[in-house]
């Protein structure tokens, strides 16, 4: 039986840390889904549609990686593609804790998926997409965080 794992985000937009946890998902498991939440509740730069091109483009060369969005309950998502697990990248303590929540509930809901911690490469434990918007915002240099094809798209919205 195949391994599948879901990996969700927001990905708004995708970050070399976040294709740092892809990847290596990418290594244990068979296949990976990289799911795009759609959350209504955030106001997002990029759309779910330009955020699943973005990240289609720079993991275009992980054969066993799929895109998608979704709505409503993780788990459920999970169940719908067969998957056994969640991928989750902890950058720092700070982020365990709120992981830890997310994670507690999602076993009440289903038993029968299992979390994954993948801790960050050293070098991306400060990264995150908000930071990326801030710094590309105000003409920062963005290129040791982002892949190109980011980087051009957080530059189409920002010029």
């Amino acid at each position: 039986m195949a391994s599948i794992a879901v990996c969700p985000g927001s990905f708004d937009p995708v970050t070399y840390g976040h294709l740092d946890i892809i990847r290596r998902g990418a290594k244990v498991f068979d296949e990976v889904y990289v799911v795009v939440l759609n959350n209504s509740s955030k106001n997002p730069l990029f759309s779910v549609e330009e955020r699943i091109s973005l990240i289609g483009e720079v993991t275009k060369d992980l054969k066993n990686v799929k895109v998608d969005s979704f709505q409503g309950l993780l788990v459920d998502y999970a169940k719908s593609v067969n998957a056994g697990a969640i991928i989750r990248g902890l950058r720092a303590v700070s982020d365990f804790e709120y992981e830890m929540q997310i994670t507690s509930m999602n076993r009440v809901l289903n038993e029968n998926i299992e979390t994954f911690f993948i801790m960050t490469n050293n070098q991306y434990s400060f990264l995150s997409s908000s930071i990326v918007k801030e710094v590309a915002k105000y003409g920062g240099k963005i290129s040791e965080l982002v892949p190109p094809a980011v980087e051009a798209a957080l530059h189409r919205k920002f010029d």
